[in-house]
């Protein structure tokens, strides 16, 4: 699936924060979230690169990819578990 093709149920801003608040952000939304649906983070801490995608392998929930844009970071998540 094409980063720039993908349309998110709901978008976080987690910018302005350090590790570990940019997981602990997106786990609060995924409690809220529904099964299926693609949550947009937005961090500009580096470290969020591999946690985010470590986070997603650990929870079984899927990680659809990242982009980075004048310092922010956009990562893209699909929540599957319930």
């Amino acid at each position: 699936m094409e980063l720039e093709n993908i349309k998110p149920d709901i978008v976080h801003d987690a910018t302005g924060t350090y590790c570990p608040i940019p997981i602990t952000e997106l786990a609060k939304v995924m409690k809220k979230a529904e099964k299926g649906q693609i949550i947009e983070l937005l961090a500009d801490d580096e470290g969020a690169v591999q946690d985010v995608p470590a986070w997603c392998e650990t929870t079984g929930n899927e990680f659809l990819g990242y982009k980075e844009e004048d310092g922010i970071y956009i990562f893209y998540v699909r929540k599957t578990q319930d």
